[in-house]
């Protein structure tokens, strides 16, 4: 990451990364589409309808994870071998204590949070019903990727590429068993990605213990380092509220669309997984700016971070432009995978018509405080994305949208929260770099 050309590595890294996410989201579509074709348009409404309250409640800690990423980075890329097994074993504690607080509030609070959400009476047992079972799996969840995150900090982007084709394989195939031949709803679904993250999580633990170099892990030292735990936070935590809130905003938007009624949820759940792909694949972008950062900041290579920003913003525009006029020209037939219902799939057009073509703009927004994080600046990013993205689409929410319903109007609050947030971003992100480049310059001196 920190010397000979840029571009053919940043594409050797995101390339499996930006798999992974899509085949992730494949599996889960596996889901919507098994629950949707299989148990009727309510039971897909219901899974659907838990998405984004199932991110509000997880985003914060794998916000978190992203610390975890930049710190071993950095002293990787620094090659302080002491350092980055101390912050193995503190983010695999982390990971595990996390998971099991998760679990313990999704079992708790599913349901008082969807009846906040206004989910209808009609699907809203099924929906609680999915939600206490995924949640059960918080901390294999967890615990994959704070371990996938480590992998990726030291460079290794396929092996956790492999381990999720296992776990997704299995996935899907136990989602047809439930669903098709023991007849489960929402259940089986759930119980099925209950299962897979199990054997993701199983997988990448046994890579970190048979690993040979600094980030081999050993359960004997599973430790909590206050000093690193506080390094984690002070990148992880902001990420993760940045996170936590633009999903609150999601599950603000989610309501929204609920007063449409079931019909409306479903066409929202599958655009939604549509729109997913094009997230992963350019996050995948944004994960290798903040690695190849984060590796370059920790030996001082300051000049090689604003190319390696400049050829991230390269191919952000070209992933986000092509794979999003591909899923606008393309919209019916890929909203047919999931359902046959012609006023679901007339839904889930209205909400692509507006959100797909520009949504390069999103992987521009993401990308500058991947490349602050990365040199160790998460506070005022996650601030200026909080106000940006969220303050923008709650005023479209209360304020325009309410005289004018439509999915399409509603869903205009997604491009427009995209150019606000890149303007803000922008300036933070000349100052930030400004500021790094004069301290450099004193250090020489």
């Amino acid at each position: 990451m920190c010397n000979g050309s840029i571009m053919d590595k940043l594409i050797s890294f995101a390339l499996p990364l930006m798999l992974s996410g899509i085949l992730q989201l494949m599996f889960n579509a596996v889901d919507i589409v098994v629950v949707g074709r299989f148990s009727g348009s309510q039971a897909l409404a219901a899974v659907g309808s838990t998405t984004a309250l199932i991110n509000v409640f997880t985003n914060l800690f794998i916000g978190i994870s992203l610390g975890t990423n930049v710190l071993a980075a950095r002293f990787y890329g620094a090659g302080k071998s002491k350092e980055m097994s101390e912050t193995v074993h503190t983010s695999i504690t982390l990971a595990l204590i996390t998971g099991v607080a998760m679990a313990v509030i999704g079992l708790l609070f599913s349901r008082w949070s969807l009846e906040i959400m206004g989910t209808p009476d009609d699907v809203i047992a099924q929906a609680t019903l999915y939600m206490k079972i995924y949640f059960l799996g918080m901390p294999f969840f967890m615990l994959y990727n704070y371990g996938a995150a480590i992998l990726r900090a030291v460079g290794d982007t396929k092996r956790p590429l492999f381990y999720l084709i296992i776990s997704g394989v299995i996935n899907a195939i136990l989602n047809m068993i439930l669903v098709i031949v023991f007849h489960m709803a929402v259940e089986g679904v759930a119980i099925a990605t209950v299962i897979s993250q199990l054997i993701s999580c199983v997988l990448v633990l046994r890579c970190l213990y048979r690993s040979e170099g600094s980030y081999q892990l050993r359960f004997s030292k599973l430790t909590m380092k206050k000093a690193y735990l506080m390094q984690i936070f002070q990148v992880g935590v902001p990420a993760g509220i940045q996170s936590t809130v633009i999903n609150f905003s999601n599950a603000l938007l989610q309501s929204s669309v609920n007063s449409f009624g079931s019909v409306a949820m479903a066409g929202y759940t599958a655009a939604n997984n549509i729109l997913g792909f094009l997230y992963v694949s350019i996050n995948a972008v944004t994960q290798a700016c903040m690695s190849f950062t984060s590796q370059n900041y920790g030996v001082g290579k300051y000049k090689r971070m604003d190319k390696v920003l400049i050829d991230c913003l390269i191919l952000s525009v070209i992933v986000g432009g092509v794979l999003g006029c591909g899923a606008y020209f393309c919209g019916s037939p890929i909203l047919s995978i999931y359902t046959e219902d012609p006023e679901v799939i007339k839904a889930g057009l209205e909400i692509l018509s507006i959100t797909t073509v520009p949504y390069f703009l999103c992987g521009i927004m993401d990308l500058f405080p991947g490349a602050l994080r990365g040199m160790g600046s998460s506070t005022v990013p996650m601030i200026l994305s909080v106000i940006g993205t969220v303050g923008t689409r709650i005023l479209w929410i209360f304020g325009i949208f309410p005289d004018h319903r439509t999915l399409y109007v509603l869903f205009i609050s997604y491009p427009g929260s995209w150019i606000i947030t890149i303007i803000m971003q922008v300036i933070c992100y000349y100052f930030v770099r400004k500021k790094t480049y004069a301290k450099a310059a004193t250090k020489a001196v």
